[in-house]
């Protein structure tokens, strides 16, 4: 029996799925913990979360769920919004601060594949070892965009549904959290039952190509086009 066919991604590339999963939920994380504490809350400070120590904002259940259904979670980093001095705004920063900081790691992986290139860097190189380096950035790129998109949504408990809260007029937040557990019961059901997610989060998540595009585009204008 073939595992792969039951999993996201194909065995041998699950190496590398870990460890790109380690660098961008520890950069996600240290970016929410960074402008909390930039922002006057001692909180993720105290509880050890101003570092991209990887173990330190790795949630293992969460990992073993992305790897085998491609959906995970790290440790979500415990912000306390009154000790900012303007704790919607700045509350929205910090929330936004997490998924901004995926695209920014995937914008800075491709960079760095297109110096590789450019300058012939994996030249001489073993084909296997320059097989392993391109699967490694192409992981990279895509799956920070993949959760730079993901993050964003507004349904519980992800970040983008934090940002809501935070941009809605106050009896209009505290409505939507009465709603809170149905939504997210909801976005289970449009991640997991397909005809649902081919019509919901299916052409939000397909968002990461044009996004791709976009990067490359940039890319290209700063080296030139490759060679």
């Amino acid at each position: 029996m073939d595992l792969s066919s039951f999993l996201p991604f194909p065995l041998e590339q699950l190496p590398f799925v870990f460890v790109v999963l380690l660098i961008s939920f520890a950069v996600h994380e240290f970016s929410h913990a960074y402008f909390a504490d930039r922002f006057g809350d001692p909180t993720p400070r105290s509880m050890g979360r101003l570092t991209l120590n990887p173990r330190v904002h790795i949630d293992w259940l969460g990992m073993i769920f992305f790897l085998l259904i491609g959906i995970g979670w790290a440790k979500p980093v415990l912000v306390n919004r009154a000790r900012f001095k303007n704790p919607r705004l700045m509350g929205i920063i910090v929330s936004f601060a997490g998924p901004l900081s995926n695209l920014v790691l995937s914008f800075i992986s491709l960079l760095i594949f297109y110096t590789l290139l450019k300058f012939h860097m994996l030249d001489g190189m073993s084909e296997g070892i320059v097989k392993a380096i391109k699967l490694f950035f192409n992981l990279m790129i895509i799956q920070n965009i993949f959760l730079f998109i993901l993050n964003l949504i507004p349904f519980p408990p992800l970040d983008g549904y934090r940002i809501l809260e935070d941009a809605l007029p106050r009896s209009a937040a505290m409505k939507l959290k009465s709603y809170e557990q149905w939504l997210f019961y909801a976005i289970l059901l449009m991640f997991f039952i397909p005809p649902i997610r081919s019509v919901t989060i299916g052409p939000v998540i397909a968002l990461q190509w044009p996004i791709l595009g976009g990067l490359n585009a940039v890319a290209e204008l700063i080296f030139g086009g490759m060679t």
